[in-house]
């Protein structure tokens, strides 16, 4: 799992394509290269956190421990 630090209020972009230079987050390879569209979402708080690098998490863009299972 890829830990980054977020800053809270600050919206960001999760790659689901998997075609990103900027993995895990998203910079638009989807749109020449095809694959899903990425996730948005707000940091709800400052500070490193996890984010999935599976595709497994039912928490996406969270990691959930799917990647245990």
């Amino acid at each position: 799992m890829p830990k980054v630090t977020l800053e809270k209020g600050k919206t960001y972009k999760y790659c689901t394509c998997g075609h990103s230079a900027q993995m895990p987050f998203c910079d638009n390879a989807h749109v020449t290269k095809g694959g899903g569209k990425p996730i948005v979402f707000t940091a709800e708080k400052d500070g490193e956190i996890g984010i999935c690098g599976c595709g497994k998490s039912k928490n996406k863009p969270y990691c959930d421990g799917s990647h245990n299972s």
